[in-house]
């Protein structure tokens, strides 16, 4: 199973795809990736419950929920599990 989910992560409005850079800015001042930390800043442990689509970066300027970004992950974590090896279980008495 990959670790990598981050390309499944995009902006709810406009489908815009984080980069992994530092495109978001805290109000303490830290600059990091949102989504290396799942939007708490690591300089002040502040928890950002909405994201702002980084228009630098070629994002939509819009604010949405965090949480909306992650879109279909129950959907991407079923389509991994389709790479594991086949679990068989037998029990004695059968």
């Amino acid at each position: 199973m990959s670790k990598d989910h981050t390309n499944h992560v995009s902006c709810p409005k406009c489908s815009w795809q984080p980069d992994g850079q530092a495109h978001w800015k805290c109000k303490c001042g830290h600059t990091w990736d949102m989504f290396s930390t799942g939007g708490r800043c690591p300089a002040c442990l502040r928890q950002w419950e909405k994201t702002r689509c980084p228009p630098k970066a070629g994002g939509c300027n819009s604010w949405s929920p965090h949480l909306e970004w992650y879109g279909d992950l129950q959907g991407w974590l079923i389509e991994e599990l389709r790479y594991l090896p086949e679990i068989t279980t037998q029990r004695k008495d059968q």
